[in-house]
């Protein structure tokens, strides 16, 4: 349970202030996302880090019963699959990325998931008990 608050009180709180971040700068977030997308090198670098992160996180915490510890594995293994698919199909996932970022609501909406998973992984690294 001490692996799972951790990654959790790392995870909740970064998700958090990303989503604001959106949120607080949404015009300015569709213009940086569609220069993003512009560039697969920087999309196969960005790839390499997220597969990284996801998975430091699998190789700590492979947990797979026990409650909520359970969303801390599978957002790590999303996150280690998010980051391989960026790194074996960066012109694809930027091309797939541009239709995203003109469908309306579709930048807002993930922010507001966002927000949701950090409020759920803070919640639970935090409170006592």
């Amino acid at each position: 349970m001490t692996t799972s608050k951790s990654i959790a009180g790392l995870l909740g709180p970064t998700l958090i202030a990303n989503a604001v971040a959106v949120l607080l700068n949404l015009a300015a977030w569709r213009s940086l996302a569609a220069q993003f997308t512009r560039d697969p090198v920087l999309i196969y670098v960005v790839g390499v880090a997220v597969f990284f992160a996801g998975l430091a996180i699998v190789r700590n915490h492979n947990v797979w019963t026990g409650g909520w510890p359970v969303a801390v594995t599978v957002f790590g293994w999303l996150v280690l699959l998010a980051g391989l698919m960026r790194m074996l199909f960066p012109v694809q996932l930027a091309e797939i990325a541009v239709g995203v970022i003109q469908t309306p609501g579709a930048l807002a909406g993930a922010a507001v998931v966002q927000l949701f998973l950090g409020a759920f992984f803070s919640f639970q690294a935090y409170r006592t008990g």
